[in-house]
């Protein structure tokens, strides 16, 4: 299993900001937001100085590219708790 995440940010800004939180996985840049508007999370002008950002979104994509969890919300605080995710990838697992 691999966890990464993505960014609109430019690739520096998303590299300073994982180092600063210590994210241990990668953090991508979209900034075309190319992938972003794939999954249908693009939050078009809700970014500083109404810059197009992604909506908080979190994803299970199994190896073969299947979506099999989706969460989302429209707060950029809000976020699923890591038992969420786990719960959901061992339930998508088992089938």
């Amino acid at each position: 299993m691999q966890i990464v995440a993505i960014s609109v940010d430019p690739s520096d800004v998303s590299q300073r900001h994982a180092k600063k939180m210590g994210y241990t996985f990668p953090l991508l840049s979209d900034s075309d937001a190319a992938v972003i508007k794939r999954y249908d999370v693009l939050h078009p002008g809700a970014g500083p100085k109404g810059k197009d950002i992604a909506r908080p979104a979190e994803f299970y994509v199994d190896s073969s590219g299947t979506v099999r969890w989706v969460n989302l919300t429209e707060n950029i605080a809000v976020r699923a708790r890591p038992e969420q995710a786990l719960a959901a990838i061992d339930s998508s697992a088992s089938h």
